[in-house]
């Protein structure tokens, strides 16, 4: 499976042509992602270090997320926080830190956005496939080009999940 950066990319571009509703330009990201590779499930979520929790904000695929809320020290999310670096997961069998949220789920990669400096994650794309193995470096490398095209979607939510100062 690949990602077709091509077609993202130009799709993307005509997506996102405000951010007036972060809602519906986010649904059109994850469900071109998830169209562009043949993916199963796709989600995009906000970082609150206020709350210390993880939100889903839109999905695409057969369900909600199993945990649409969840603790910022968990999963393979809070890996991908921690380090500011994307989890790149081949087998999630293997790997402790999954949260199991589909049964058939064998690969699964967390994409961290960053803030405008680059120094914070304030959101995460997190795209999940039944095949093992499923996002190699092609697709790793697209995924965080569209997070450095997609932040600015979430410079509205900053003011509400940023740490106080």
């Amino acid at each position: 499976m690949h990602i077709d950066r091509q077609r993202l990319m130009v799709a993307l571009g005509r997506s996102i042509v405000t951010t007036e509703d972060r809602v519906a330009a986010l649904q059109a990201v994850a469900d071109l992602i998830r169209s562009s590779g043949s993916y199963r499930w796709v989600g995009l979520y906000d970082v609150n270090y206020v709350k210390k929790i993880v939100e889903n904000i839109v999905f695409s695929g057969p369900g909600a997320p199993e945990y649409p809320t969840f603790p910022i020290t968990k999963g393979l999310t809070a890996r991908a926080i921690s380090n500011g670096q994307t989890v790149n997961v081949g087998d999630v069998a293997a790997d402790p830190s999954y949260l199991t949220a589909f049964g058939t789920t064998r690969s699964e990669i967390i994409v961290p956005v960053f803030d405008r400096l680059n120094q914070k994650v304030v959101g995460t794309i997190d795209v999940e496939s039944e095949q093992p193995f499923a996002f190699h470096e092609e697709v790793q490398s697209a995924l965080e080009n569209l997070a450095k095209e997609i932040l600015k979607l979430w410079y509205y939510a900053e003011q509400f999940t940023s740490t106080p100062d």
